[in-house]
């Protein structure tokens, strides 16, 4: 199930990349903040598939969800005239952060497995 996370960061950076919009100066604060928010859930998906307790239900909630909340403390800490949006960036910042250092230490333990595995049977071949 690491795919749906994969497949949605791929297909935004290539909607990005290929449409031409114009965000707003007004904007872009509370898109920023939306985008960070949006990137921890894929990230935290990615992570949840390395530990195999991915829900689809849960990962596509949480996306979208995070997101609107987040550009909403942006929004009410801008009519209020607080940085609230700080907030929301230290808080899905560490935990984008902690997911990409436990995906990080999930791909080096597969990589350090599969060698592993290859040695033991290059061994086996020998004998």
């Amino acid at each position: 199930m690491i795919w749906l996370p994969v497949l949605g960061l791929a297909v935004g950076v290539a909607l990005g990349l290929v449409t031409n919009v114009a965000i707003p100066v007004a904007f872009t604060s509370y898109l920023s903040i939306a985008i960070l928010a949006a990137l921890d859930t894929v990230f935290g998906g990615i992570r949840a598939s390395f530990e195999k307790t991915f829900d689809s239900a849960v990962f596509l909630t949480g996306f979208f969800t995070n997101a609107l909340i987040a550009a909403l403390l942006a929004y009410i800490g801008n009519q209020l005239g607080v940085d609230l949006y700080l907030a929301a960036v230290v808080a899905f910042g560490v935990r984008l952060f902690q997911n990409i250092a436990a995906i990080r230490r999930h791909v080096f333990l597969l990589m350090r497995q599969r060698k592993l595995e290859r040695d033991i049977a290059a061994r086996n071949v020998q004998s």
